[in-house]
């Protein structure tokens, strides 16, 4: 099978069947969403290769798609559209469904209104579908015009194409920027990345009515999927850099630190500063950073230190600088971390690392050509594409650093309760609120190992679960004298006359051994005795990724009420007589 990143075009076009027959039947479980496909011109082409690409990912798409050009009518009226019930909706539309530009005659006051006229077209139609379908809208902007009437100026008359698209691209990202749940597909930036004469070959849009050129399809589709991936918590968190000849140039232990390429006076040096200038960048979106590199541990932290180094030993969150096989390093970095091996990017200028890593354990291992090109490979891989962004993400590599000062601590107490005591824990549970919606959205879609259902929540989804009197939902954000945790636990549940039957319970790894668990459940039956509940129904859905909490309605005190062929579970908790678990948490103190 080709590769998926980096890739070639022609090849993922020419073999395109059969990738999706052996996609299909690799056995792999993957989310079920419904994605509608409203295009201003033809977009077969476009819905078959963001398949693969959403396959790749662990999504299976079902797909709903205009007839040509129909994207605002079906927007606006379609019924089958309605019944679809898509959970999410891409609007394939580009400079080509403009329905006027300016002539040279207008006055600046008509071709504002001629812009504020094409705005509104768009603006009626995205208001029409949140309200009617409540789901996700990805909305493509404008590429810029394949020419210029008035060349270099067209940029800044108010007459030009360029200027008028521009000023319609504004339009939609102050759009995006109040309104929850609406995405920008950057086709401006995209066509602009691989060339605007090749994107915009009018052969494609006379002949067949692409609006972007079919060779550059397979790009186009890789972009979109990046969203609608990060969506459902498909995000890549951690980041494994090599050191020598990947972060600095040059072997430190051969070398010295003083002898290495790195900063504004060495040959080389500069493109390396950028590159750790990069890296050190993805920390603000909640990346993970880490060290695995054979090398001695203090060389390894010598380079770290060199005086034109941007990146400093503190800004990892691990370093495995060792002699140990690399691949053995990451599958440890994953379980002191608590993530799973997929969340991880390896970097490595090294090709034969990078295989061995690759065929040991399931991890992203692009290829690391040489240091001009780095930058481009990891940003077009999209392994960190932000469409939601909360304040925890801004906090998670202190986060994870503090959970290693307590794994030490840890090692200091023979009594493992005495231990938890001493970490003088404080939880807040309680129901979600308009503040914390987003991390509790994100949450959802990004636990895989404790989540006993997997059930994935967009925006929309959550905000109709938080706006139900049908509902008990807990969010339970935890802090002990490390630092504050940030919101780790989730519980959803479905309220049935007299019984409650549990949607979803989650809770973030980081967090795993902690009592946080315990402290939720007498939370949640406290709440819902409350509310008059006498039975609580726990499900628990066997993935490939969540065998620890195979157990866990059991271990509460639940009582298995059916298993099924699959290892599907059904459980059941009397509240009548609850006797509270938790000992080591005080809870909203």
């Amino acid at each position: 099978m080709p590769n998926f990143y980096p890739f070639d075009p022609a090849e993922l076009t020419k073999k395109q069947r059969s990738i999706k027959r052996a996609l299909l039947s690799d056995g792999a479980n993957r989310i079920k969403k419904k994605i509608a496909v409203l295009g201003g011109s033809t977009t077969n082409g476009i819905v078959d290769m963001l398949e693969l690409f959403l396959l790749w990912q662990g999504i299976q798409p079902d797909f709903y798609q205009s007839e040509y050009n129909q994207y605002w009518q079906d927007a606006m009226f379609s019924e089958e559209l309605r019944e679809f019930k898509p959970d999410f909706v891409f609007i394939h539309t580009s400079n080509r469904n403009i329905t006027d530009f300016p002539e040279m005659s207008m006055s600046s006051d008509e071709v504002n209104a001629l812009l504020q006229n094409q705005l509104g077209h768009f603006t009626q139609m995205w208001d029409k579908l949140k309200a009617d379908l409540s789901c996700p809208i990805v909305q493509n902007n404008m590429e810029l015009p394949y020419w210029r009437l008035l060349g270099n100026k067209d940029c800044a008359d108010f007459h030009g194409r360029v200027s008028f698209i521009s000023r319609l691209n504004q339009g939609f990202y102050d759009y995006a920027a109040k309104t929850e749940n609406f995405f920008i597909h950057d086709i401006n930036y995209l066509s602009a990345q691989l060339g605007l004469e090749k994107w915009s070959d009018p052969l494609y849009w006379n002949m067949y009515k692409y609006a972007v050129a079919v060779p550059l399809i397979p790009e186009f589709a890789f972009s979109l999927s990046k969203i609608f991936a990060s969506l459902l918590g498909k995000n890549k968190k951690v980041l494994a850099l090599d050191l020598d000849n990947t972060l600095w140039g040059g072997v430190v232990g051969d070398d010295g630190a003083e002898k290495l390429a790195l900063g504004q006076e060495v040959p080389m040096g500069q493109a390396y500063c950028e590159f750790q200038s990069y890296i050190k960048a993805q920390k603000q979106l909640g990346v993970l950073l880490t060290v695995c590199s054979k090398n001695d541990h203090e060389n390894a932290i010598a380079g770290l230190n060199h005086p034109d180094g941007v990146l400093k030993p503190e800004d990892f969150t691990l370093i495995k600088a060792n002699w140990e096989p690399k691949s053995l390093n990451i599958e440890q970095t994953a379980k002191e971390l608590n993530l799973l091996p997929e969340s991880i990017v390896f970097v490595d200028d090294n090709p034969a690392e990078r295989e061995i890593v690759k065929g040991t354990l399931p991890v992203e291992a692009p290829p690391m050509e040489s240091i001009e090109s780095y930058i481009h490979t990891l940003d077009k891989g999209g392994y960190f594409e932000v469409t939601n962004f909360s304040e925890d993400d801004l906090h998670r590599t202190e986060m994870y650093k503090q959970n290693a000062e307590r794994a030490k601590m840890q090692s200091a107490f023979a009594d493992y309760g005495e231990y938890l005591d001493s970490l003088e824990m404080k939880a807040v549970i309680e129901d979600f609120s308009p503040i914390n919606l987003a991390r509790v959205t994100q949450l959802t879609n990004k636990s895989n190992q404790f989540n006993v259902t997997t059930r994935r929540y967009t925006q929309s989804d959550m905000e109709q679960v938080f706006e139900s009197p049908d509902y008990i939902r807990l969010c339970g954000r935890l802090e002990d004298k490390f630092g504050d945790n940030g919101i780790v636990s989730v519980v959803i549940g479905r309220k049935d006359g007299e019984t409650l039957d549990i949607d979803l319970w989650l809770m973030s790894c980081r967090v795993l051994k902690r009592d946080m668990e315990l402290a939720m459940l007498d939370t949640l039956v406290k709440e819902a005795v409350k509310q008059g509940v006498k039975v609580i129904k726990g499900h628990y859905y066997p993935t490939a990724k969540n065998k620890m909490v195979k157990e866990l309605f059991g271990d509460f005190g639940f009582e298995k009420i059916s298993e099924d062929e699959e290892g599907n579970t059904l459980w059941e908790l009397k509240t009548e007589g609850y006797k509270n678990k938790n000992l080591h948490i005080a809870v909203n103190c």
